[in-house]
């Protein structure tokens, strides 16, 4: 994940020379993009959201390993019968919740496992976390109401809109 390490670090630096406070930094301005408060309601804070986004961002690239992208995403809430829940973030209204629990069953033991290892966090506390974020977060990136027909593109394309969402705060 270096190359991915090393965007979050230029968009971090970016901000930051924007006359962005490094005290808050990432945590403020991922948790008001995504609706949340200070720290973006992470256990964790800065380093919370800072370790979930590269995390966050392989599971919605379409050069992800298991998720299959924002496709391969939504195939697994359908096939979970939570195709609803997440056709609520892509859509224009109200954002329906997910519980980590519910979020754990969709992906799976195993890659909730992967996941949960690589934020150094049990799968139950990865998928609470994971439950928080990623809602806001597609919701964020798909701001005209639809899934872009081929998906967010690799980590870099992705980064490269999480990046212009960050410059617009």
């Amino acid at each position: 994940m270096g190359l991915l390490d090393s965007m979050v670090d230029t968009v971090l630096n970016a901000r930051q020379g924007a006359g962005q406070n490094s005290q808050g930094g990432l945590a403020d301005v991922l948790g008001g993009l995504l609706g949340q408060g200070q720290g973006g309601g992470q256990s964790g804070g800065l380093g919370g959201l800072s370790a979930l986004l590269p995390v966050v961002v392989g599971m919605l690239a379409n050069n992800s390993q298991g998720s299959g992208g924002l496709g391969g995403l939504m195939e697994k809430f359908n096939q979970a019968g939570l195709g609803d829940v997440m056709g609520s973030w892509i859509g224009s209204g109200q954002n329906a919740p997910i519980s980590g629990e519910q979020l754990g069953e969709v992906l799976g033991g195993d890659t909730m496992g992967k996941l949960a290892a690589q934020l150094g966090l049990s799968p139950g506390d990865a998928a609470g976390q994971l439950a928080q974020v990623l809602p806001g977060l597609i919701d964020k990136l798909t701001p005209q109401g639809a899934a872009p027909q081929n998906g967010f593109g690799d980590a870099g394309d992705l980064m490269g809109m999480l990046g212009g969402l960050l410059q617009q705060k």
